[in-house]
Order: C-alpha cells, then sequence, then structure tokens
C-alpha cells in the first residue's frame, strides 16, 4: 500500500485519533503549567469554543464530502497541479507539498487581516479574551470554507498528493493547539524550538490588542515565513501574563463567550479595527 492508499483508507480515524489525542494532552499540560491566570472559566469559553468545532465539522462534511484528502486524490487522478507531472520520489513530493501548504496559511493568515470584509469574519479567532487549547479552533463557519476553498485551490495548483495533504493537517492542527496552549515553556526550551516551530509565547504575541503586535507572528507551524518576511516579533512590549488579550473595542463584550455571539459578531461593528492598515493614531493611544 503506498502513501497516498493509507491517507485515503484511514483519513478520517487518523485525524480523530490525532485531534483528541493531542487535545488531551495540550489540556492537561496547561492546566499543570499555565502561562496566564485566565479572565473566563473552562465551561463557559469552551461551551462556545468547543461549540464552534461541532459545527464547523458537520458543515464542512456537508459542504465539502471529498474533504482535503479526497480532492488531492480527485485532482491526481485529473492530473492537476505542479507535483503530479513531475517524476519526484513519494517523500520529496510530501515533504515540498507540506512546506508549500505551510506557505499558503501563512499568506491565508495575512490576507485575512489585510482585508476588512475577511477580517471580520477573522476577528471572531482573536476576539477570545483568554488563550488556550480551544482559541486555536475558533474559527467562524464562513471563514472555514472560505479557507476550504482555498485550500482546494492550492492542492490543485500544487498537485499535493493525499498523503502530505492529511500530514500537513494533522501537523496544521497539532502545532495549532500547541501554540495557543496556555503553556508556560522554559525560556531556554522556547527559544529552541521557536527556530522552527511556532510556540505558545510566540504566537500569543499576535493575539495582543495591540495593532502592531496582532500585526506579526502569522505562523501556525513553521516559523520561516514570519522571518523571511519581516514579520518575526521576539516578545510583546508587555509581560506575557500582562499583555492584553483579544480585540480592541471588544475587551470585556459578553458576545465574545457565547456561541450565538461569536456567529454574530462578524456582521456587527465598523470593522475598522483590522491589524493591517489600521490607523496609527489608534495604535498611538493604545501605546
Amino acid at each position: 500500500m503506498t502513501f497516498n492508499e493509507f491517507a485515503l483508507a484511514n483519513e478520517p480515524a487518523i485525524r480523530l485519533a490525532a485531534f483528541f489525542g493531542i487535545f488531551a494532552l495540550m489540556a492537561t499540560w496547561e492546566t499543570a503549567v499555565p502561562r496566564r491566570a485566565r479572565l473566563h472559566t473552562r465551561r463557559v469559553r469552551w461551551t462556545a469554543n468547543l461549540g464552534l468545532v461541532v459545527l464547523n465539522s458537520v458543515l464542512l462534511r456537508l459542504v465539502f464530502p471529498l474533504a482535503a484528502v479526497g480532492f488531492a486524490s480527485f485532482a491526481a487522478e485529473r492530473g492537476w497541479g505542479l507535483l503530479n507531472n513531475l517524476a519526484l520520489p513519494e517523500w520529496a513530493a510530501l515533504i515540498l507539498a507540506v512546506v508549500a501548504l505551510d506557505f499558503a496559511i501563512y499568506l491565508q493568515h495575512v490576507m485575512f487581516h489585510a482585508v476588512p470584509a475577511l477580517w471580520r469574519l477573522h476577528r471572531v479567532h482573536h476576539a477570545d479574551p483568554d488563550f488556550d487549547v480551544t482559541t486555536g479552533a475558533r474559527f467562524h463557519p464562513i471563514e472555514i470554507v472560505l479557507s476550504m476553498l482555498i485550500k482546494f485551490s492550492v492542492i490543485a495548483v500544487l498537485g499535493a498528493p493525499a498523503a502530505a495533504v492529511l500530514v500537513f493537517e494533522v501537523l496544521l492542527n497539532a502545532t495549532a493547539m500547541f501554540n495557543h496552549a496556555n503553556l508556560k515553556l522554559p525560556a531556554a526550551v522556547d527559544a529552541m524550538l521557536r527556530r522552527l516551530l511556532v510556540t505558545p509565547d510566540m504566537h500569543r504575541v499576535h493575539h495582543s490588542t495591540e495593532v502592531a503586535e496582532a500585526n506579526s507572528n502569522f505562523g501556525f507551524n513553521l516559523t520561516w515565513w514570519d522571518r523571511l518576511f519581516g514579520t518575526y516579533r521576539a516578545a510583546a512590549r508587555l509581560p506575557q501574563e500582562r499583555m492584553a488579550i483579544g480585540v480592541q473595542g471588544l475587551t470585556g463584550d459578553p458576545r465574545c463567550v457565547s456561541l450565538p455571539g461569536l456567529l454574530a459578531l462578524p456582521f456587527t461593528g465598523s470593522g475598522a479595527d483590522y491589524a493591517i492598515g489600521h490607523d496609527a493614531k489608534v495604535n498611538h493611544e493604545v501605546r
């Protein structure tokens, strides 16, 4: 059995096992050594955040029955994409595809901050007043659908093998839960890990209410892209324990910790609080 055949045959089981296993590990770890004090109880926030996870999972299965792995196989059968037309070893195509998909996610993340209409959707993720393992999966359903359409387009152009798509999605989910976890890593461990991977302290800066800090550290998995394109920020202005998390104008808003409020959030407000291109005067006042 080839890597691609294995991925197609076992995709749901692998994804579910990875999600629940890593979620349990991160939830336990952040309970044992938390980085920050919680503003809200897990019961309140997790009801909303995990409610979005369930809703998004059902929606994706209804709208995209093939899922990304199935679409990669569909594209391969038709010879779509660069890698499907190159005679590369399976392992080489897998590595190239995983790295390219990670770069695409970085670019997508920047775009969702730069375009006001997309930021309206993405601020559901940023409006979480706390920062823990569930924040990594807290996205509005419309953003999830748009993200899947973008992913399908990248897979079709790239010709990513089904196995590479499965590896990428498992890695992305795992690292998103890790770098959103409320973990306190030793400074030396954090410094070593962030040479390659996005760490919780690094990504938490991206969730700051300060515009310049929110406009940095866009990576979810590899740190290369932030370093290469000048969006890397080593630390926030304030210490991790005291920096404000969330979105300006929404801190303390009860909508940010309720499922109905999160679903309605993109359709309220001016949408002028997006990070890239935000009024410099606002940024100055915050400082």
